[in-house]
């Protein structure tokens, strides 16, 4: 690794980046009883920590390889990096970015003077793209993480570290997507403080890291979650994975409601807001202060990007209550009688109320979807425990993905009587939930592949201004014909769970007895 250090010492990034702050988080460390500081790599002119690889990388072409022109493949902070270098260095880029990358980091790559192809649903298919044509076109192409330059360039964070700590600190959080970053950072403090912790923290939908060291072997992922588009790597890189075998001391694994209140906690300290995989780091550090009991300790987070779509907050500020146990989502069985609703309520001990769905039903017991406010883990359990204690039938559906995207907005509906005699006779009704990239035309190709016999009776889709799309649908369907719709949704190839014996859409939308 001594050329790797040589590399990070010699690197040549401050012609374009910041050597950014290191913060004390105040509303962060009073709650943790830690003392918690954020590397602010959002503070870059490009809102992220990529211009430093991009910039080092691209700083060492020869004059023919610039002439040439550059090109590479990104969910959009490294093609930013990437093309403010070319700019600074009178030098053609092409970028190739998923079709899912978000507006705000298509535009902010255009507005560089870069050229740019949307192609993929994923970085890993761009990636490809991107190599096709820089073999083809005779481009150099600039790798996103796994290059001993790019590496070098973003080790400079730690750098800045060592020279703004003093010295070490307990911890350093950094989010994982194909490696780079805790490369660079790692190698750099090993080799100054080895008694430091190193901790990569990924989504759980996008653990290609967490599976590899697991393994000992690198993993490719099937599919990954888009959410945290920054970090949505299927496979991390040969050098990386080597490098992460040496130095990565525990990998952490977060949710997307605990990425949610990540955001929320930075913003609240910085009136700043991150974009997912910018608060990465942020949402392992307090899993780790939770399950490890830490207190007092000095504990470092890079928060490496905020290039956010506006419209995203929108699902960052519903999820974020349930990510830091603000709030329990239940279904609740209640008498159908006078008064009932109101002998529920007093067992809430004057809570507050974040949701609220309820309709007259005709049978003897009605379904409630309530949000309730909670004040941490501790005050969740005991709600919880007092409903068990009492004689209502409830399911704490925080964690369920169908209730939380969908069923919220769907309550208080059921089939006609006479549709549902005609099922058990005939047909059978299907649930399914999916998830496909949210571009032009998706939805619509969806539908008008279906058959015309297929009779739609439950559809939700909600735009969260994400890069995904949600949507859950039944279908009325011939008995005979369920193997027809298998074979329909394996064609279509988006992710897709059956949702048919879900629980909650027993309860709130399928048919009453």
């Amino acid at each position: 690794m001594k050329e790797y250090l040589e590399k990070i010492l010699q690197a040549k990034v401050y012609e374009v980046a910041k050597k950014t702050p290191l913060e004390k988080a105040n509303n962060l460390s009073n709650t943790f009883k830690n003392n918690i500081y954020l590397k602010r790599e959002d503070l870059q002119d490009v809102f992220s920590f990529k211009i430093r690889g991009a910039y080092n990388k691209m700083r060492q072409l020869t004059k023919e390889q610039l002439s040439n022109g550059v090109i590479t493949s990104s969910a959009g902070n490294h093609a930013q990096g990437v093309a403010l270098s070319a700019l600074k260095l009178n030098c053609e880029a092409t970028i190739l970015m998923p079709i899912t990358t978000p507006l705000v980091k298509v535009n902010a790559v255009k507005n560089l003077k870069a050229k740019v192809i949307l192609f993929g649903d994923n970085y890993d298919e761009t990636y490809k793209e991107a190599i096709r044509i820089s073999e083809e076109k005779k481009l150099c192409f600039i790798h996103p993480f796994d290059d001993p330059d790019v590496i070098a360039g973003q080790g400079t964070i730690a750098i800045e570290l060592e020279q703004q700590l003093k010295e070490p600190p307990y911890a350093i959080y950094v989010a994982v997507g194909g490696g780079g970053l805790i490369s660079g950072i790692s190698i750099y403090i090993k080799n100054i403080w080895p008694e430091v912790k190193i901790i990569g923290v990924e989504p759980e939908d996008a653990n290609a890291m967490f599976r590899s060291l697991e393994e000992s072997k690198i993993v490719e992922l099937k599919s990954v979650g888009q959410f945290a588009d920054g970090v949505a790597v299927k496979k991390v890189g040969e050098k990386t994975f080597e490098i992460g075998k040496k130095f990565i001391d525990k990998m952490i694994t977060v949710n997307t409601d605990e990425i949610c209140a990540a955001i929320k906690d930075v913003f609240e300290d910085t009136r700043s807001i991150l974009e997912p995989a910018g608060a990465l780091s942020i949402a392992g550090m307090k899993k780790d202060i939770f399950e490890c009991n830490y207190s007092n300790k000095k504990l470092v987070t890079i928060a490496c990007g905020a290039n956010m779509n506006f419209e995203r907050l929108r699902f960052v500020a519903e999820r974020a209550e349930l990510g830091e146990c603000k709030e329990v989502m239940m279904a609740v069985e209640i008498p159908e009688r006078a008064g009932s609703l109101i002998e529920f309520c007093k067992l809430l001990n004057n809570r507050n109320l974040t949701e609220f769905s309820y309709r007259m039903s005709s049978s003897k017991n009605a379904q409630i979807f309530v949000g309730v406010e909670v004040y941490g883990s501790i005050d969740k359990q005991n709600l919880l425990n007092n409903f068990t204690n009492s004689n209502y039938a409830f399911v704490d559906i925080s964690n369920d993905e169908l209730s939380k995207n969908h069923l919220r907005h769907m309550v208080g509906g059921r089939l006609p009587h006479n549709i549902q005699e005609f099922i058990k006779k005939e047909k059978v009704e299907l649930l399914y939930r999916f998830e496909f990239p949210e571009r032009p035309g998706a939805l619509i190709n969806f539908l008008k592949n279906m058959k015309s016999n297929w009779t739609i009776s439950i559809f939700h889709y909600r735009n969260y201004g994400a890069d995904v799309g949600r949507i859950v649908i039944g279908v009325l369907i011939n008995k005979n014909d369920i193997k027809e719709w298998v074979k329909f949704i394996k064609l279509l190839g988006y992710k897709h769970w059956n949702e048919t014996n879900n629980e909650t859409y027993k309860l709130f939308l399928g048919a009453s007895d």
